[in-house]
């Protein structure tokens, strides 16, 4: 499954500044059982906005880290408050319709 949630970066804080906090605290997140990465986007033509992705083998595998995060992973999240928007877009199953380009 993958949760996927835009961020908004408030004036004068850098993609750079919120990406070092994300991968600290990524780091950490994807030592939990289930957890399959995470990638942080640039949208095209708007530096403030980025869309972030993490893969998990379930729904279940990411709320039971959800549920049990990580004080230093809170703490990290609780840093960026002042600097960011964060919207859940939602959570999606694993695609059940592919095409991809042969060979």
């Amino acid at each position: 499954m993958h949760y996927i949630f835009e961020v908004n970066l408030k004036p004068g804080y850098s993609a750079e500044q919120y990406a070092d906090a994300w991968i600290r605290a990524s780091e950490i997140i994807q030592r939990a059982p289930g957890a399959r990465g995470t990638r942080l986007h640039r949208k095209i033509g708007d530096p403030s906005r980025l869309l972030a992705i993490a893969t998990w083998e379930s729904k279940a595998a990411r709320d039971a880290m959800e549920s049990r995060l990580p004080d230093r992973v809170q703490e990290i999240i609780a840093e960026q408050i002042p600097f960011v928007e964060i919207s859940l877009i939602g959570e999606f199953e694993a695609p059940e319709w592919t095409v991809l380009p042969p060979g």
